[in-house]
Formats: structure tokens, C-alpha cells, sequence
């Protein structure tokens, strides 16, 4: 939609015809004489002969004043309306990154992959979907370091997860110092909107905060912890002697992560393959869902240029035109004068 930030400035375009309809009728005013190479004599309207400005001059410079009224009434394109960044749910997402999610015992499309690349498809989608949500990212093994603290910007989020390896934390899983951890990022937040998603594969094997501890801690800080067991229960292994039967998820300590959603009133969920995972995720988009405050905004973008910079052409055009009108007088005058010699 076009429109003028200041439309009253328009009634300047009038000042021309003003200042013609207070001339006496009929009188003419001739421009100004002025001697050759008066530095005056090259502007349009000014003749060094007395003669009035041609009409189309006339309309010309009528036209430049115009597009000048225009340019400085500031015309402005408003485009539709966009959602403006709304503040909903301050959410950290913790994730293990241990050596032991390297088990191969997550499937998609057939095709089997580890823990931590199930967990990397199915954040993907999770990150994605929390627009209007600040997002942080703490990854952990032995200590727990934050990948992306709080932010709107999702992609960067996403990007980092996606590049995140196993073992680069450490060997070990320090569940306690992870939440301790996330508590300290999210304690000066708004209440009630301070939410951790814990997700491991194994038991508290390191870090100076016993787990059950931080859940105190971020009970006192209003922080709810959902937490997730991933790891499949059972799993065909094959060696030299033969296949058999294993559960590759033996070390995952159930009672603690339960233990720790109960505390701080969030809940505990297993996850046994991707679909489960998936599903996991989608409960605590609908547990946690994101509030919308309905802030809009139109983008303006200002289009005073273009009316100013065509008067500005014009303009330069005229003194142009004016310039080759007295090169071509001068050369007739210079050519009669030899012939009249």
C-alpha cells in the first residue's frame, strides 16, 4: 500500500501557481539581462537577451517542483503485516553426548543408526516448531558446557546440534552438573516459563552435583525438568560364537530420571526408538506449548528517492539543454561574423 508520511506538505505544490495568479493580467516579465559568462547566466529562465522562458520550460520546471513537493512529503510502500518475534517458553535443551550414544540400535527407513543421530533428527523438527520460544543448548559427557545459550535464533540452534560429536564432552555422563548447569541459565528468566528436556542413555557416572540435588535446586528456581530415557531394550548382537540377546540400555537409570521429572513437576519418558522419540517430543510441544502475544508490525520502506532523484535528472537534463541551445548560438554567431567579414 503506497501512502505519504506528511500529505499536508502537498499544498506546496500550489506556490507556483500562486505566485502566477498574483502577476497583473497581461503583464509580461521579461528574465533578467545579464552579460555573457555571468556565472547566473546558464541557470534555466535567465536569458542574457531579455527573452521570456519557453512554455515547455516553463512546464518542465513546473513538473521538478512537483516531484520535489512529493520527495519531501515522503511517499512510503506499507507492506502486510508480520509477526513479530513473541516471547513464550524459555527452554533448554540438555542432551548427552557421551561415548554410549554411539549405539546402534535406533532405525530409520530401515536403515540403523545411532542414539545421538536419532536424537539430531528428531531435535531438527522439535527446534523448528518452537517459534516464538528462546532456545538454548547444553551438551554433555564428563563436564556439561553450554553449545547456545538462550536465544530467538532457532536456525543457529539447529545448526548446532547438527554439528555436535560424540565424546566431546568427555566419556563419562554428569547428569547433575548438566542441570545444575541449565537451572543457572534459566533462574533469571520469568517464572513459569523456565523448562529443561533432559535426555541421556545412561546413569550419573561423574560431576560434582549429585542429580538428585540439582532437581532440589531447580525446584527452588521454578525450572520443570522433562527428562527421556533413549535406548532400545532389547537387541540382536552378533560375535564369533554366534548371536545373542542383549539389552544395550542396562545402565539407563529409570528410577533417577523419574525421580527428577516428579520433583519438579515435569514427567519422565522413554524412548525406545525413533517413532517413540518423536512422539516423546510432540507431548512436550502440547505440555509446553508456545504462548503468542499477537505483536505485529507493517514494514515501511521509503520511496522519497525516487520523486527527488528524477527531479534531480530533469533538472540536469534542462541545464544540458540550455548548454547545447548557447554552444549552437554561439557557433551561428561565430559563423555569421566570418561571413560578414
Amino acid at each position: 500500500m503506497l501512502t505519504l508520511a506528511y500529505p499536508w506538505l502537498l499544498v506546496l505544490a500550489l506556490v507556483p501557481l500562486l505566485l502566477q495568479w498574483r502577476r497583473p493580467m497581461g503583464q509580461s516579465v521579461d528574465a533578467p539581462i545579464l552579460p555573457v559568462g555571468h556565472w547566473l547566466s546558464d541557470l534555466p529562465g535567465v536569458s542574457r537577451k531579455g527573452n521570456a522562458t519557453p512554455l515547455w520550460q516553463k512546464l518542465l520546471l513546473f513538473v521538478m517542483w512537483l516531484l520535489l513537493v512529493v520527495a519531501i512529503a515522503r511517499p512510503q510502500h506499507v507492506g502486510e503485516q508480520v509477526q513479530m518475534p513473541v516471547s513464550g517458553r524459555d527452554l533448554m535443551l540438555v542432551v548427552d553426548i557421551s561415548p554410549s550414544m554411539d549405539e546402534q540400535d535406533m532405525i530409520i527407513q530401515g536403515r540403523t543408526i545411532n542414539r545421538l543421530q536419532a536424537v539430531k533428527v528428531v531435535l531438527d523438527d522439535f527446534i523448528t516448531r518452537r517459534k516464538g520460544d528462546r532456545l538454548g543448548l547444553i551438551l554433555f559427557g564428563t563436564q556439561p558446557y553450554v553449545q547456545a545459550p538462550l536465544t530467538f535464533d532457532l536456525e543457529t540452534v539447529r545448526t548446532l546440534m547438527k554439528e555436535s560429536g560424540l565424546g566431546m564432552a568427555g566419556r563419562a555422563t554428569a547428569i547433575g552438573d548438566a542441570v545444575g548447569l541449565s537451572v543457572k541459565r534459566l533462574r533469571d528468566r520469568p517464572q513459569d516459563q523456565r523448562v529443561v528436556v533432559l535426555l541421556t542413555d545412561g546413569a550419573n557416572t561423574a560431576g560434582a552435583i549429585a542429580p538428585d540435588k540439582a532437581a532440589e535446586i531447580a525446584k527452588a528456581a521454578s525450572v520443570r525438568i522433562y527428562t527421556i530415557g533413549i535406548g532400545a531394550e532389547s537387541m540382536v548382537q552378533r560375535g564369533f560364537l554366534g548371536s545373542r540377546q542383549v539389552n544395550p540400555s542396562r545402565d539407563l537409570d529409570e528410577g533417577l530420571l523419574t525421580r527428577m521429572a516428579q520433583q519438579t513437576g515435569g514427567r519422565y519418558f522413554r524412548a525406545r526408538s525413533l517413532p517413540e522419540l518423536e512422539m516423546i517430543y510432540e507431548s512436550i510441544n502440547q505440555l509446553e506449548p508456545i504462548e503468542l502475544e499477537g505483536k505485529y508490525y507493517r514494514p515501511v520502506t521509503e520511496l522519497y528517492v525516487w520523486p527527488a532523484g528524477i527531479s534531480a535528472i530533469l533538472w540536469l537534463l534542462l541545464l544540458l539543454t540550455r548548454q547545447l541551445k548557447a554552444l549552437q548560438v554561439s557557433r551561428q554567431q561565430a559563423a555569421g561574423g566570418k561571413a560578414h567579414d
